[in-house]
């Protein structure tokens, strides 16, 4: 019988002092969850899919249809499903078919997580800008 942890996707294997996933600067990432993070990152490394994602997460009741997201852009409807893969893909959203249309909601457990990855121990949250 193999004693090897069991490692669950989406959560990292030695956690902090106060319970939660390590932050980038408090120690260095193992191979295996730097490249689940670049995933992630990559994902979020295009414009296209930030705007989604953005949308996705300022939609009224947490949700958003399609059928509200492909408008906003001058691409295709197969090239924003394609970006809209790539999102959930990366596990920072989620959706259901209703009918015709496709409602997409932002998975927050996935941004809670690279908000705490990249939070400078010690310190809060930094507060949004004002504008």
């Amino acid at each position: 019988m193999s004693k090897q942890e069991l490692v669950v996707l989406g959560q990292t294997a030695a956690p902090t002092a106060d319970g939660c996933c390590p932050e980038l600067l408090t120690a260095p990432l193992a191979e295996d969850q730097a490249a689940e993070l670049a995933k992630v990152f990559k994902a979020l490394g295009d414009p296209v899919r930030l705007r989604l994602l953005s949308m996705i997460a300022s939609g009224a009741g947490g949700e958003i249809c399609v059928c509200d997201l492909t408008p906003a852009f001058d691409l295709s409807q197969p090239t924003i499903s394609h970006h809209l893969k790539l999102l959930r893909q990366a596990g920072l959203i989620d959706c259901e078919r209703r009918g015709t249309w496709v409602y997409y909601w932002l998975l927050p457990e996935t941004t809670d997580r690279l908000a705490g990855i990249l939070t400078r121990p010690g310190r809060p949250a930094p507060a949004a800008p004002r504008s």
